[in-house]
């Protein structure tokens, strides 16, 4: 599948911090993806964010290839601890996107997690069935 997103100039940026958990979370669902791109839909927000190794990428559901925000130059190796958070950049792209960074960041990790659970349960133990091959030319399976 390819994507092309397109950007207007950046109207403005600001360095932010996000949680060790949710930086975490992004990059084990990132590197779980068979091409190491993770869709998370934002129900809630009708926003999908798009989650590769460089930028999580935020587009609107109404214009699906223009970017409203871009969350990019994460610096992991910052933080002292695992528990501390990822410094990172955010661009805007869209008038409201300042409005919407402060909605983002908490529904992207309830929507994270929920994916995440999804998959937990897709990929729950397995077990084998054995089943008894027929007998040719007979109709019933022998005890």
């Amino acid at each position: 599948m390819e994507i092309s997103i397109f950007r207007d100039p950046p109207l403005g940026h600001e360095l932010r911090r996000l949680p060790a958990a949710e930086y975490n979370l992004a990059r084990m669902l990132q590197t779980r993806s068979p091409r190491g791109v993770a869709f998370v839909p934002i129900r809630r927000m009708q926003i999908l964010a798009i989650l590769d190794a460089e930028e999580f990428v935020f587009v609107d559901s109404q214009n699906k290839q223009l970017a409203v925000l871009a969350w990019r130059g994460f610096r992991p190796q910052a933080r002292e601890s695992l528990d501390d958070p990822v410094p990172f950049d955010a661009v805007f792209y869209r008038d409201d996107a300042r409005e919407l960074q402060r909605q983002l960041q908490p529904e992207l990790f309830k929507a994270m997690q929920a994916l995440a659970e999804r998959e937990r349960r897709i990929a729950g133990p397995s077990r084998v069935l054995k089943f008894e091959r027929p007998i040719a030319g007979k109709g019933s399976k022998s005890p």
